[in-house]
């Protein structure tokens, strides 16, 4: 392919809550990207609901795409791929996009490209930072994932460590929950942190053994739980501002501890964020102070690339794209995708 030869991917994602279009050109250029949240709808019941979920997308997932296109100036005689994320999500969301996807694509004969849903996260880091090439440690923290990723090269990646148990933003809403704060966790749980003493409450910081690099935060919800009863028999007030920082320090401390380990034995020198708690600022102003400590550069995307969004996907799929990577329309959703489980043609 000619290198002066503009690439316009559209993309879509749809593996939870967010039904998302975006236009990309050349992986880093973002003509269009275009959420639409079901947030209010699930605040309502506490959580996400699968099924209403994949109900919400069918309902909003064309007038999506054609406002990314609109945005962009573009039609679908513009685009040179079609993109989606096929895993790992809820499966009867993913499928909603799934099937788009392969149907836009059939339909104009254009080439299919299925993107892991963690592989997006890392790869929004690129849009915002120009600079950012591979090799470069990741650490991907979102409701339902928290990786330790180790980028060799673009689509190249070694997951290091994982959660065994609950991932930090599962966590986060768990807590949340439990202390009355509501749904999502994430955000309600950093607002009341920013009023509360995190020194007030001595939680946990689990170490898990096997890996160094592993996380496990089921322990930390429980500890949380117990003070919480533990305050209720005794009949003391609990001051939920003061659990929230207290919890809040003991996620990020794990985070932080596990990531600048992976980065001195690695030899990184070059650490990036990314999900939807890479969001929580105080997350990144610790992970900011320790990379400024050890001389190591840090990159993170801004909050609204950091939650779930297709303009990362087709940032993706741009790289997969000039590897000569391709999907059939065989393309599955896979709701429990692994990352480097990717199994594309070449061409």
């Amino acid at each position: 392919m000619d290198g002066t030869q503009e690439v316009n991917i559209l993309a879509i994602e749809s593996s939870c809550d967010e039904t998302a279009a975006a236009v990309i050109v050349n992986g880093r250029d973002v003509r269009s990207n275009i959420i639409s949240s079901q947030i209010d709808i699930h605040t309502l019941y506490g959580g996400v609901v699968p099924e209403i979920a994949s109900r919400k997308h069918i309902e909003r997932i064309n007038q999506v795409i054609a406002q990314a296109l609109y945005t962009a100036g573009m039609t679908l005689a513009d685009i040179d791929a079609i993109a989606v994320t096929y895993g790992p999500g809820l499966v009867g969301a993913l499928l909603v996009g799934v099937a788009q996807a392969k149907a836009i694509a059939f339909a104009k004969q254009l080439p299919l490209i299925g993107v892991n849903h963690i592989e997006g996260h890392i790869n929004a880091n690129y849009i915002e930072n120009r600079d950012l090439e591979p090799p470069f440690m990741c650490l991907v923290v979102s409701g339902g994932h928290t990786h330790l990723v180790n980028v060799a090269d673009y689509g190249v990646y070694e997951v290091i460590g994982r959660t065994r148990d609950d991932a930090a933003g599962e966590a986060f809403d768990k807590v949340a929950r439990a202390i009355g704060l509501g749904y999502p966790g994430g955000p309600k749980i950093e607002k009341a942190a920013r009023l509360g003493n995190a020194d007030a409450v001595a939680f946990p910081r689990a170490k898990v053994g096997g890996n160094a690099y592993d996380f496990s935060f089921s322990g930390l919800k429980s500890a949380v739980l117990n003070y919480l009863n533990g305050c209720k028999m005794k009949g003391i007030t609990i001051n939920r501002e003061d659990v929230a920082a207290s919890f809040q320090k003991a996620v990020v401390d794990v985070l932080v501890g596990n990531a600048m380990h992976a980065v001195e034995q690695y030899q990184a020198q070059k650490l990036a964020i990314a999900g939807g708690v890479a969001s929580n600022a105080c997350l990144r102003a610790s992970i900011e102070a320790a990379c400024k400590e050890h001389g190591i550069r840090f990159y993170h995307p801004s909050p609204i690339l950091c939650t779930d969004n297709a303009a990362m996907i087709g940032t993706a799929a741009y790289y997969a794209y000039l590897a000569g990577r391709r999907d059939g329309w065989n393309l599955n959703a896979v709701p429990n995708l692994k990352l480097g489980d990717e199994t594309r043609m070449k061409t």
